[in-house]
């Protein structure tokens, strides 16, 4: 006969909003998730390329969009993950080279990180307007 065995003591229930990652976590998942939204935004940049190459019509629809305020905060966006994947890919090669693998020196690349590449994207920002 097999015996079952029952844990008593298991979380049912995990609240991910409740978890203090620390800030290399934080930088490491926005790394992660700016690399999903590029590319899942290739295509759209492609055909908007596409569209702006193939006539002078065109090109004045794609310059009309980025101009209006959808299409400049997606511009802005797409400028914080190019950034931020850029710079925190470089962090992480850092890494491989066993550069900054220490706790004080990772956390301050990770703040150095987020902060350079908000700090660039506000300097793309304030350029556009």
């Amino acid at each position: 006969m097999m015996q079952r065995v029952f844990m008593t003591k298991h979380p049912y229930y995990l609240n991910l909003l409740q978890i203090r990652l620390p800030i290399g976590g934080w930088v490491s998942i926005l790394h992660r998730a700016s690399g999903a939204l590029l590319s899942v935004l290739v295509p759209v940049l492609l055909y908007g390329l596409m569209l702006s190459l193939a006539s002078p019509e065109g090109f004045a629809r794609v310059r009309g969009f980025l101009a209006g305020g959808p299409g400049w905060l997606i511009g802005l966006l797409v400028s914080w993950a190019l950034l931020h994947h850029f710079l925190a890919g470089l962090r992480h090669l850092g890494f491989d080279f066993g550069w900054g693998e220490d706790r004080r020196r990772a956390r301050q690349t990770a703040w150095l990180v987020l902060s350079l590449a908000l700090a660039l994207t506000a300097l793309i920002a304030l350029g556009s307007l």
